[in-house]
């Protein structure tokens, strides 16, 4: 709750500039603070993980130089049939005006890291096949294309693959 007014700045600031759905944080655009965290608490362990979905972690990013948040990721432990095809292991956003600064490629870095403490060796990272910035951001990260699936909405996502088991960071 400490950063409840800069995660609805958040929020405000990605609905002006990308409409009103949040990639990576799942549940923010329709609920409220409390709520979302609330939320997050449950979706956090398998035991309390709301049917339909899997057991994940979310993270604020955070700039410690004046303890501005920059982004969220999410980590979702498992794949379901949707992640598999859409969504990926990881989610991410950066706030739009702090994009193109380098802080995706940190966020996705350290997103990385979790999955590796959690024992997911092969990691899943999906980006809509017009979003450039999150490719790039894929592709640095060590993403490896495998394919672009579309969904009954029309919008086309493309799935990369990330070997963790080799790489030493």
């Amino acid at each position: 709750m400490a950063y409840a007014d800069q995660i609805l700045a958040y929020r405000e600031e990605s609905w002006a500039v990308d409409g009103h759905h949040l990639m990576g944080v799942g549940g923010l655009d329709e609920l409220t603070v409390p709520q979302w965290l609330e939320l997050l608490e449950k979706k956090s362990r398998p035991e309390t993980c709301p049917e339909g979905l899997v057991p994940d972690s979310s993270f604020l990013c955070v700039r410690r130089a004046d303890d501005r948040l920059i982004g969220m990721i999410n980590i979702r432990h498992t794949l379901n049939d949707y992640l598999r095809e859409f969504g990926g292991h990881v989610g991410y956003a950066i706030r739009p005006s702090e994009r193109g600064k380098g802080y995706a490629i940190s966020q996705l870095r350290l997103g990385l890291e979790k999955c590796r403490t959690l024992g997911i060796n092969r990691v899943l990272v999906t980006c809509r096949d017009d979003n450039e910035g999150s490719r790039r951001t894929i592709l640095k990260g060590g993403g490896v294309y495998e394919d672009t699936r579309e969904r009954e909405d029309g919008k086309r996502f493309e799935r990369y693959w990330i070997e963790l088991s080799d790489r030493k960071e």
